[in-house]
């Protein structure tokens, strides 16, 4: 028999029964595959467990024990400690933060794990250790787990049923004594052989009831390849079968705007530029659809690239539609692509969520006939009721906010539309190859040579003064100036400066003799569109703005960047805003204003943007300090989510998985060779819904 994926009954289980088969069902736990692959969050590795009675002062230690007491000590400063035992000694572990949490959190008699630097006085301690909840064990059951003790993730739920990393030792053990089940080897053998994995019942067995770091390693490494080599086989052969879909459109006529526009630029083309349009040409020539990913630097000119690829749609008689995250962003679009298509009468619309109906209604109407325009909006543009007749080119401002499916949405609007994927900055190699590892990548390496370098430095709050000095001399000297602040009002909790109140007192006080404008996201189109006008033509000196101006802006003269409250920003949204000057032969400078106090990752962050203005070292470094789930803010839906891989730890193994699972989709395009058979089945059975994914990013 081979891994079951229907509901797997687990009530009869020694140690289960109805209540906590229960509570595993609603995590997703009834499934056989997903409870083979709810594996340890960490495991102790025995050796390295020290007796109580053996410990020394200011030792790294880690002890196992059963609580013996727990409770708030009261005093001059309050404090919560356990108390634990392991029939040897005794060590406290005492936790001045948080008191509240803890003290609900132990129960007398559970068993523990705690590391830390032990202290002496009056006894063995530890200071905030690590700790881990072992939940019911005895000495005995301890030596007998063998070397390596697995720690499996908890939940309330779980807390509440009784289930701890005791529970699933218990049920796995029995599970594989009891031989209930024997794997279809879906991994092919020259793979296993090349890299030396184990077989597939001694990886499952090995990750929960290890008997050695030697095995538990070997099983954990087949898993984090197994992670990666199955997400790139979806990416290998949805990259080599796109071509057999129903013929996509060849854009063959040449472009008479995109020669004009071309023509009246009063700037000489990066070789980059140069080079990323030649890459789109070709593709847009051919009747396979483009799909395209198009990342560089800030500033290095990705929207004219974008804007000449739609001329080539609109000349040839196809309508063009830009999606962008966020509605501010979508106005922002609008405003630059109108102003720099208006001399090629092109037909730009905007539509976005908040428009009055007569607006949407007429909108809609102009998109329903055969008339080619260019639409920007945000996922509105994507919705049923937008129905194009002839949709030709799909420009996704990608800038790691989407969900997958709603740039399918957009994507199927018309038949086999070429798409262009934009993000605002460059986005790291490992997640290029895991986010959007069938696309075709152009990468723009290059900005305009007449730029200077930015200048980054870091001022605390307490020298505003010279700042705003700064500031006025530059005004003086014709430049211009944004000052930016991450909230559009003042909020109690943050307690962050708000634009609003920051303008009346800049304009009222230090930079009175300025013409200081403000710019905020709850200004209607207009008003901001008239805001942008007085500052592009010269005639505001100082913006005061939220993040409303991280994207799009382009005002040759504006040569300081403020950002205030930098530490509450992440480093791309740094980077993004900085790019916002720069952007003429005038010396440009970023000032990062901050409490003097921050915390240690905000000043990491601070630190490497007054380093490097170099947007892929900035992007390597940002994903480094968020972690993987946490590098697009709120996880996007259809990311590819691990359970053992990392590709920030693991960047190698991707990159192996990744040129293997090319090399066998290149060598068996459908998986049918007798040895891939298995592996074809697991990637029908389990991957079905990620394929209509794949087919989008």
């Amino acid at each position: 028999m081979s891994i079951s994926y229907e509901p797997f009954d687990i009530t009869y289980f020694k140690g289960i029964g109805p209540r906590r088969a229960e509570v595993l069902a609603k995590h997703g736990l009834d499934d056989l595959r997903q409870l083979l692959h709810f594996f340890p969050r960490r495991y102790i590795d025995r050796r390295n467990i020290v007796r109580m009675d053996a410990l020394q002062e200011n030792q790294e230690a880690t002890v196992i024990g059963k609580v013996e007491s727990a409770g708030i000590r009261r005093g001059r400063r309050p404090f919560f400690s356990i108390t634990v035992s392991d029939g040897f000694g005794f060590v406290e572990a005492v936790w001045f933060n948080s008191i509240n949490f803890f003290k609900n959190l132990f129960t007398i008699g559970e068993w523990v794990s705690l590391s830390g630097k032990v202290s002496f006085y009056r006894g063995y301690s530890m200071s905030h250790p690590d700790y881990d909840r072992l939940g019911e064990l005895d000495l005995d059951a301890i030596q007998k787990t063998g070397v390596i003790i697995p720690l499996y993730p908890g939940s309330e739920d779980f807390k509440k049923a009784g289930i701890n990393t005791h529970t699933f030792r218990r049920l796995f053990k029995q599970i594989f004594e009891k031989k209930l089940l024997s794997f279809d080897e879906h991994l092919p053998e020259e793979i296993r052989t090349h890299y030396g994995f184990p077989d597939l019942d001694a990886a499952y067995k090995n990750m929960h009831l290890p008997q050695d770091a030697r095995t538990l390693d070997a099983a954990r490494d087949r898993f984090i390849y197994e992670e990666f080599f199955f997400l790139q086989i979806l990416f290998a052969l949805h990259k080599k079968h796109a071509g057999e879909k129903p013929k996509g459109i060849a854009f063959v006529r040449p472009s008479r705007k995109l020669k004009q526009l071309y023509e009246a630029l009063p700037f000489e083309l990066t070789g980059a530029q140069k080079r990323v349009i030649r890459e789109i040409r070709e593709d847009m020539r051919r009747e396979k659809s483009m799909n395209r990913l198009l990342q560089g630097d800030v500033g290095a000119g990705k929207t004219l690239v974008a804007l000449m690829a739609a001329l080539t749609a609109l000349d040839n008689g196809f309508q063009v539609a830009m999606m962008a995250p966020t509605e501010i962003l979508a106005e922002q679009h609008y405003l630059s692509i109108r102003r720099m298509l208006e001399p090629f009468d092109v037909n730009v619309l905007l539509l976005v969520g908040g428009q009055g109906s007569r607006v949407r209604n007429e909108i809609l109407a102009q998109i329903r006939t055969e008339q080619p325009l260019f639409v920007v909006g945000t996922h509105a543009v994507s919705q049923e009721t937008v129905e194009f007749a002839r949709l030709g080119l799909v420009i996704i401002d990608e800038q790691h906010r989407f969900g997958v499916m709603q740039r399918g949405a957009l994507m199927y609007k018309g038949r086999e539309v070429d798409t262009l994927v934009m993000t605002a900055t460059p986005i790291p190699r490992t997640l290029a190859m895991t986010a959007y590892g069938s696309l075709d990548v152009s990468i723009m390496d290059e900005l305009p040579k007449s730029r200077k370098p930015i200048r980054t430095v870091w001022r605390y709050d307490n020298q505003a003064g010279k700042l705003y000095q700064f500031i006025l001399e530059r005004v003086r000297a014709g430049e211009q100036a944004y000052i930016v602040y991450p909230l559009v009002e003042e909020s109690e909790k943050l307690d962050l400066k708000a634009a609003a109140e920051a303008f009346e007192f800049l304009r009222e006080g230090p930079l009175k003799s300025a013409r200081v404008g403000l710019l905020h996201g709850r200004m209607k189109s207009a008003e901001k569109e008239e805001v942008m006008r007085k500052f592009n033509a010269g005639e505001t000196d100082v913006l005061v703005a939220t993040t409303v101006i991280e994207v799009g802006v382009d005002v040759p003269q504006a040569t300081i960047m403020v950002i205030e409250h930098a530490e509450r920003f992440g480093l791309a949204q740094l980077h993004q805003l900085r790019g916002r000057v720069g952007r003429s032969g005038l010396q440009s400078y970023c000032i990062l204003k901050t409490p003097y106090n921050i915390g240690e990752i905000a000043r990491e962050r601070i630190r490497i943007m007054t380093e490097t203005n170099d947007g892929f070292v900035i992007a390597e470094k940002d994903l480094e300090l968020r972690g993987w789930g946490d590098f697009f803010g709120t996880r996007q839906s259809g990311m590819p989510a691990f359970n053992v891989a990392n590709p920030i730890r693991d960047r190698e193994v991707l990159e192996n998985a990744r040129r293997d699972a090319f090399r066998l989709v290149e060598n068996d395009p459908h998986l049918r060779h007798e040895q891939h058979k298995a592996l074809r089945k697991k990637v029908a059975a389990e991957y079905k819904e990620k394929i209509k994914i794949f087919n989008i990013s």
